[in-house]
């Protein structure tokens, strides 16, 4: 897949947005920086300040990370926006789709700042800064490069 570095955002602007989140807590289907979000929530938010408007509402969504199926509505959704990359080619400032649970639908979000960590949102840590561990590195099933505004 080719990397239209010309038409992406600045990885440098991704992650300092992305951090500006960091100790917001974990609220289902929220985008509000500190006071709540879900980790669609979080590169919602990354989303609006780097690019800009959201192109189109987010509907209701399930977080049943186990729900497997014919269609990848996150990363069919991504696609629609974002230039997509292979996962082995993702650097900081990408944003990650991990497929939690094996055969099952990409349900989690992350944005990688670093080789070794990525930043997202997690059911009762809020937005937290990680280590990019081999287990989260192995359910990686996209990537996306924010594109310009």
């Amino acid at each position: 897949m080719p990397e239209p570095q010309s038409s992406t955002a600045d990885p440098a602007l991704v992650i300092a947005a992305a951090r500006r989140w960091l100790g917001t807590p974990y609220h289902d289907q929220a985008s509000l920086c500190g006071v709540g979000c879900d980790c669609l929530g979080l590169a919602r938010g990354v989303w609006r300040e780097v690019v800009g408007d959201e192109p189109f509402p987010i509907p209701p969504y399930s977080r049943d990370w186990g729900e497997t199926g014919p269609h990848e509505v996150l990363a069919d959704g991504a696609r629609a926006m974002m230039p997509e990359i292979a996962p082995d080619d993702a650097g900081p400032g990408t944003l990650v789709l991990f497929r939690m649970v094996p055969r099952a639908v990409a349900k989690h979000v992350g944005i990688l700042t670093g080789p070794q960590s990525f930043i997202h949102a997690y059911e009762h840590l809020g937005v937290v800064e990680q280590p990019l561990t081999p287990s989260w590195r192995r359910r990686i099933a996209f990537a996306f490069l924010f594109p310009k505004p």
